[in-house]
């Protein structure tokens, strides 16, 4: 019987992995995530692997998130030798995003090993290194939804839409063992319904097993309509208060919602005089590449940026302004109103967001907008849970910004989205929970055995699932 073995992403929402493993078929990695929170450079050193990365047949991505993809440079360092199978855009997305967190891991690093110098401390060799990070982008095959891909004999993959970031997949995978077959159906990240340039995720009618995320299992979301009215207040309320506005947002999905949701108020006169900054070269890199790949985005929104007669997400929002250089960064600082700063990271675990928090969190005056789930040990994390002092750059400051979270920004699913995800498929297959944290899991699972009669298991890590 086919195996799956949970390495990431188990009662946890980061770190998404797990080991595919079927005889005479081979052995399939479902992601290489990497653990969100606390230090970069402690993130990658302490990953390991509980399987011989060079005993792998393929990997086979869902998206290009780093929880989701972040370790695929490491796996490759430690022997891993096949190819990498994922979305067309993905493929194009993994360039920008691993290219980024090589780079910042590789400075922290160096300036780690320049404090164990001075310290006459030994040095940390890197987990993986640039040329590690060419070869996984060497490696990549790209396909487009709904395209059967062999694996084996026997065996075949399909990706579907998940909706929830630009070429984001629901894998479904066929097999054949003993005469028997199989279908694997792995969620991956699953959007919400009515997100804004998202297609809705494709629903799967058979399945002997579904493996499904669950970030927000024990919640539902704001609709867009009414999130999008609660981010006008917001900015509202600040403009008055004569603040500026930080938005921690990941590079790959909210920051180019974000983007959309801005230009749709400047079209409707609701904007103010507000100036908005794009604070985030990988940012920047990805919404091109999103203009690149407008045809896989939602009609109705696409309809919309051509309606008014602009083609790219940038020049959707006339008061854009981008800004890649450092010193184009540094200049916002001197920017007292106005000034809407979209900067990563997402979860504020590094990047420029942790500068323009230091230039601004002190102030009433100003406001910092969350827009998707914050991890556990995250600095957003803790702003979210009502943190009233911080460290940042070896100093304290006192938060006094008002901290406002816009859970209907979401990328991924509420709960009943879940729930209707799932009762698409025939009969009641075996299902479990992953990507999530424990507590959202557990009220996921008592709604699906209440309303569908499924019994959805919560692997920990390194449990197998048979199925």
């Amino acid at each position: 019987m086919p195996t799956v073995t949970c390495f990431g992403a188990a009662r946890e929402v980061t770190g998404s992995c797990h080991l595919l493993e079927a005889a005479g078929v081979g052995r399939f990695l479902l992601d290489c995530g990497m653990h969100q929170g606390g230090d970069a450079v402690e993130r990658v050193q302490d990953e390991t692997f509980a399987f011989d990365p060079a005993s792998l047949d393929a990997v086979i991505l869902s998206h290009a998130h780093l929880d989701h993809s972040g370790l695929l440079p490491r796996l490759l360092h430690e022997g891993f030798t096949g190819p990498l199978l994922c979305t067309e855009a993905t493929a194009e997305l993994l360039v920008i995003m691993l290219k980024d967190a090589a780079g910042l891991y590789l400075r922290d690093l160096e300036r780690a090993n320049l404090r164990n110098r001075r310290r006459g401390r030994g040095e940390i060799a890197p987990r993986y290194t640039m040329e590690d990070v060419d070869a996984v982008i060497r490696s990549c095959q790209g396909y487009a939804y709904h395209q059967s891909v062999a694996l084996a004999d026997g065996a075949s993959l399909v990706f579907h839409d998940a909706g929830h970031i630009l070429g984001s997949a629901i894998i479904e995978i066929r097999c054949v063992e003993a005469g028997e077959p199989r279908t694997l159906v792995y969620s991956g990240d699953l959007g919400k319904t009515d997100s804004v340039l998202m297609r809705r995720p494709a629903t799967l009618q058979h399945a002997d097993l579904v493996m499904m995320e669950s970030t927000y299992g024990d919640r539902e979301h704001r609709t867009e309509i009414d999130t999008l009215a609660e981010f006008r207040g917001i900015l509202h309320d600040t403009w008055a208060r004569g603040g500026n506005v930080m938005i921690p947002a990941f590079a790959v999905g909210r920051t180019q919602e974000i983007l959309f949701h801005l230009g749709c108020l400047y079209h409707a006169g609701e904007l103010d005089d507000w100036q908005v900054f794009l604070d985030s070269p990988m940012a920047i890199a990805v919404t091109e590449t999103y203009n690149n790949w407008l045809r896989l985005l939602d009609d109705t929104d696409r309809k919309a940026l051509e309606a008014a007669d602009r083609a790219s997400l940038e020049t959707f929002l006339p008061t854009l302004r981008l800004t890649p250089d450092t010193e184009q960064s540094m200049a916002i600082n001197r920017i007292k109103s106005g000034a809407i700063i979209i900067a990563g990271s997402g979860m504020c675990t590094g990047g420029r967001i942790r500068h323009h928090i230091k230039q601004r969190i002190w102030d009433e005056r100003n406001t910092l907008i969350f827009a998707g789930f914050q991890a556990r040990g995250t600095l957003g994390r803790l702003l979210v849970d009502g943190i009233r002092k911080i460290r940042l750059f070896q100093d304290e400051f006192v938060v006094k910004a008002q901290i406002e979270t816009l859970g209907g920004l979401s990328a991924h699913a509420g709960q009943s989205e879940l729930v209707a995800w799932l009762s698409a498929f025939e009969g009641r297959p075996a299902t479990v929970l992953v990507h999530g944290e424990a507590s959202a899991q557990i009220a996921l699972a008592e709604r699906l055995q209440t309303e569908l009669g499924i019994e959805a298991g919560i692997p920990e890590r390194g449990e197998v699932i048979t199925f």
